[in-house]
């Protein structure tokens, strides 16, 4: 079976001052938490196994998740200070293992189809989405299933899941443990063409900002 990480580390600024107070993936849309939105989404999935990075209100999310999920094997890598999405996983390595999981960010919201997501990656593989209005730069191109990144513009943004193979973070030294896999850990292997992708046409929502949280709120209130 493969693993699954959540990232759930971050401060939410933009999201403040909600996130003074509230880890942003305890934020409710709808009925629900992001967090439980998020779980109940990968256990439907055919994922059992979750790792949940944890720092800022880190004890609100565990004490959340704990309650909510006694049953779910999940476990918690915490975090002094949040140490990025690529420290993060780097951190948590030893409960990751050597098989590529699934790396997924806490504060989206989606019906991404998992299942038919690759299970043997040789470095990573991210699924991207058509430019949305936030994003107009995009974050990278795809052709023929190998993701590149263009200077200026690029056509697709990152949906924040991918497959990772941790064997990436392995090969390499990083010099501090606060850095991103975007910046520090991809780009390499973006250059080297064995990082896939794919497109996704499936919903999906990021949460990152007041306007976007009304946005979640409005397609997510009938449940």
């Amino acid at each position: 079976h493969m693993k699954v990480m959540i990232l759930a580390a971050g401060y939410g600024k933009r999201l403040a001052p909600i996130t003074d107070t509230l880890p942003k993936p305890l934020i409710k849309v709808g009925k629900m938490s992001l967090i439980d939105r998020n779980i109940n989404y990968l256990v439907h999935c055919g994922f059992h196994e979750i790792i949940i990075n944890v720092s800022h209100h880190a004890e609100q999310i565990i004490n959340h998740v704990n309650d909510n999920f006694p049953e779910l094997n999940i476990s918690f890598s915490i975090e002094d200070k949040p140490l990025g999405t690529g420290g993060g996983v780097y951190n948590a390595l030893e409960k990751i293992g050597d098989n590529p999981f699934l790396l997924t960010n806490a504060d989206i919201l989606h019906h991404i189809n998992l299942k038919k997501l690759p299970k043997d990656v040789k470095a990573a593989h991210l699924v991207g989405i058509n430019n949305p209005n936030h994003n107009p730069q995009g974050d990278f191109s795809i052709k023929d299933n190998i993701v590149k990144v263009h200077e200026h513009k690029n056509d697709h943004t990152w949906t924040g899941v991918s497959i990772i193979n941790p064997a990436i973070f392995k090969d390499n030294q990083f010099n501090k443990p606060i850095f991103n896999l975007w910046d520090s850990v991809l780009p390499n292997y973006i250059k080297e063409g064995v990082i896939t992708g794919e497109v996704t046409k499936d919903p999906w929502i990021d949460v990152g900002s007041h306007e976007r949280l009304k946005l979640a709120n409005s397609v997510y209130n009938d449940d």
